[in-house]
């Protein structure tokens, strides 16, 4: 009976868990961006019109403000006022390690490049016989590549639970199979300590296994 209540418990939690996080991180952030209202003269304000607070008017109101940053960021001028900016950045001790770290980390991201976390690779690290989840950060390594003689790959390999920390491996292109999940389905894989593995249809793969056989002693 106790095993019963017990499994019934968990799968309420299961179910009202992941929807409360969702619920307050997305409570967090509208009022986050609803902070961009005081920056909005009072005679503005939905309230002055129709008497009634507006939540969520500051989600609108970011990503107007995001809009125009961008458009204005894009052009001649904008790009210099942005180098300028960013050099004096670079000048103060502190805000210069903070602010280098937070734009490369947002360049990765939010890059267009097609190799920049385009493909989920399994690797054999940190030995033979041992595979780890990798993402694919660039298929174009320059010295490293050429030092080596061989086609090689750099490799992002993430730590559990928090994806966004890990370290980078170089590891030869015919060392790694590349495999079907997408980045999304890899990450929440990470995230749930491989308890949330991705459904896998083998029909969409050919031949299996994919890694070649070693070679008999």
């Amino acid at each position: 009976m106790m095993k019963r209540l017990r499994r019934y418990l968990v799968a309420g939690l299961l179910v009202w868990l992941p929807l409360g996080i969702t619920y307050l991180l997305l409570r967090f952030l509208i009022g986050l961006m609803d902070r961009s209202l005081k920056y909005v003269p009072d005679r503005f304000l939905p309230e002055a019109w129709l008497g009634v607070s507006v939540p969520g008017l500051g989600v609108i109101l970011t990503i107007i403000i995001l809009l125009v940053t961008g458009l204005l960021a894009a052009n001649f001028v904008g790009r210099s006022v942005v180098s300028g900016w960013e050099s004096i950045m670079e000048r103060i001790p502190i805000v210069r390690s903070i602010y280098s770290a937070a734009k490369n980390f947002a360049e990765i991201v939010f890059s267009e490049s097609g190799n920049a976390f385009s493909k989920v690779l399994l690797v054999e690290y940190p030995r033979k016989g041992i595979y780890s989840l990798t993402f694919q950060t660039a298929s174009d390594v320059g010295e490293i590549q050429g030092r080596t003689g061989e086609e090689v790959v750099a490799c992002f390999v993430p730590t559990t639970p928090n994806p966004t920390s890990g370290f980078i491996i170089i590891v030869p292109k015919k060392d790694v199979i590349e495999l079907d999940m997408e980045i999304d389905e890899a990450v929440k894989l990470i995230m749930s300590l491989g308890v949330v593995v991705p459904t896998w249809s083998k029909d969409t793969t050919g031949e299996l296994p994919l890694k070649m056989p070693k070679d008999p002693p």
